[in-house]
C-alpha cells in the first residue's frame, strides 16, 4: 500500500474510534513509518544523483581546467589536486549524511503531526473534520522532501565550488576577496544581511600583501565573517583580488609607494 492509502486508513480509523488507547496510535505510527520509507525515492538513487552533481562540478573546475585563469596556473591546479580531491570526498560524505538526516527528520515530523492530530480526537471519534485537509496537513513535510533533497544537492554543489575556489585562490596569492551577492537575481530569496555585504572587500589573512604591510583592513578579514555559501542555500560568492591595483582603497603608505614604484617600472 502507498503512504497515502495507509494514511487514509489511519485517519478513517481514528475518526471512527478517537483516541481511545495508546496502542491504536502506536499501531498506525509504525505502519505509517514503514509506508513513508517505502514511498520515498531510494536513498542510494538520491546519493548517486548528489555524487554526480558534485563530481561534475569538480571535473569542470579541476580536471577540465575551469580554475585556470590569469592568476591561477595549470601547474598550481595540478599541484593542488590531492587537496581539492579531498575536499570533494569530504563534501560527498557530508552531503550523504545530510540527506539521511533530512529524510528521517521529514518522516519524524510527519509522524509527529499524525500523533498530535490523532491524540486530539476525543474517544468515540468525530465526523466534523475534513479528511482531505487533515491528510494534506499531516503529509506536508513528506510531500516537500523530493524538492528539499534536490535543493540540498544544488546547495552542496555550490558549497563545493566555493571551497575549491577559496583553496585555489589563497594558494595562488590572492590578497583579498570581494563579496558578490545575487540579490538582483529574479526570484532569488536573498538574505538582507548578505545584500548589505555586496561589494565589500575583505583581506585574506597572512597573504603576501598583509605580511609586507602593504594593506590594512577596512571591513576586516575573510576569516572574521561567515563565508559566502556557508549559510544554507546561500548563493553568494567571493571574487578574488590578486594585485595592489585592485585594492587601492586598502593600501597603506608603504603599499601606495610599492604600487607607484610598480607603475613607474611598467610605464603606466
Amino acid at each position: 500500500m502507498t503512504f497515502y492509502e495507509v494514511l487514509t486508513e489511519a485517519i478513517n480509523d481514528i475518526m471512527l474510534h478517537g483516541f481511545d488507547t495508546k496502542r491504536r496510535i502506536d499501531y498506525w505510527v509504525e505502519r505509517l513509518r514503514t509506508a513513508a520509507r517505502a514511498s520515498l525515492i531510494p536513498e542510494h538513487r538520491i546519493n548517486m544523483e548528489m555524487e554526480k552533481s558534485l563530481q561534475a562540478a569538480y571535473s569542470r573546475l579541476v580536471t577540465k581546467g575551469g580554475l585556470v585563469n590569469a592568476n591561477v596556473s595549470k601547474f598550481t591546479v595540478d599541484r593542488l589536486k590531492p587537496k581539492l580531491r579531498a575536499e570533494l570526498d569530504r563534501r560527498i560524505m557530508a552531503s550523504s549524511d545530510l540527506i539521511k538526516y533530512r529524510r528521517e527528520e521529514s518522516i519524524n515530523e510527519t509522524l509527529r503531526r499524525f500523533e498530535g492530530w490523532s491524540t486530539s480526537i476525543p474517544k468515540g471519534g468525530t465526523k466534523v473534520l475534513d479528511k482531505i485537509e487533515e491528510k494534506k496537513e499531516i503529509r506536508k513535510a513528506l510531500s516537500k522532501l523530493p524538492f528539499e533533497e534536490r535543493r540540498v544537492i544544488i546547495d552542496q554543489t555550490h558549497k563545493l565550488i566555493a571551497n575549491i575556489n577559496e583553496i585555489t585562490a589563497v594558494d595562488s596569492g590572492a590578497i583579498a576577496a570581494r563579496w558578490h551577492s545575487n540579490w538582483k537575481q529574479m526570484g532569488y530569496n536573498y538574505r538582507e544581511d548578505h545584500k548589505k555585504l555586496d561589494g565589500d572587500v575583505y583581506l585574506i589573512r597572512d597573504s603576501w600583501a598583509v605580511k609586507k604591510g602593504f594593506v590594512k583592513p577596512d571591513k576586516g578579514y575573510t576569516d572574521e565573517i561567515i563565508s559566502p555559501s556557508q549559510a544554507p542555500f546561500c548563493r553568494c560568492r567571493y571574487v578574488y583580488l590578486y594585485n595592489l591595483r585592485q585594492v587601492e582603497e586598502l593600501l597603506t603608505q608603504k603599499g601606495k609607494a610599492a604600487l607607484q614604484s610598480a607603475k613607474s617600472k611598467l610605464g603606466t
